[in-house]
């Protein structure tokens, strides 16, 4: 499993993450502090990355391309250090390496882990 991890997350998490075995690499030391989320994206599907985010506007973005990867993880906390949150996103993403390594969403709080398979699918309908 490797992770990018976009700006918003803490560079020490590369650190934390390398402990348990992860392979992690911090947008800011290959890209530009900048560089849109698209671009990201973009980065992550074209060497095999999942996303590691605070950041909702992955979501929009995965909903808007319909793609089925990268596979994004938001960590959805007050306190997203790997002090707080750490032992939670490690043990969540052992639960689902294999939906992540073929294309998911997965939310994790300090209470509870959300996992959406890719690509998001639309359901329309036609009032009767």
């Amino acid at each position: 499993m490797k992770l990018l991890l976009d700006m918003n997350i803490a560079p020490r998490w590369v650190q934390f993450l390398s402990a348990v075995g992860m392979q992690s690499i911090h947008w800011s030391s290959i890209g530009p502090a900048n560089a849109s989320d698209s671009d990201i994206m973009s980065y992550a599907r074209s060497n095999d990355y999942i996303v590691l985010t605070q950041d909702l506007d992955f979501t929009s973005l995965l909903a808007t391309t319909q793609d089925n990867k990268p596979s994004v993880v938001q960590i959805r906390a007050d306190d997203t250090s790997p002090e707080a949150i750490g032992q939670n996103v490690i043990k969540a993403l052992h639960q689902v390496e294999n939906e992540l390594a073929n294309g998911a969403l997965l939310t994790i709080d300090a209470k509870k882990v959300r996992l959406r398979i890719l690509p998001f699918f639309t359901v329309t309908s036609t009032p009767r």
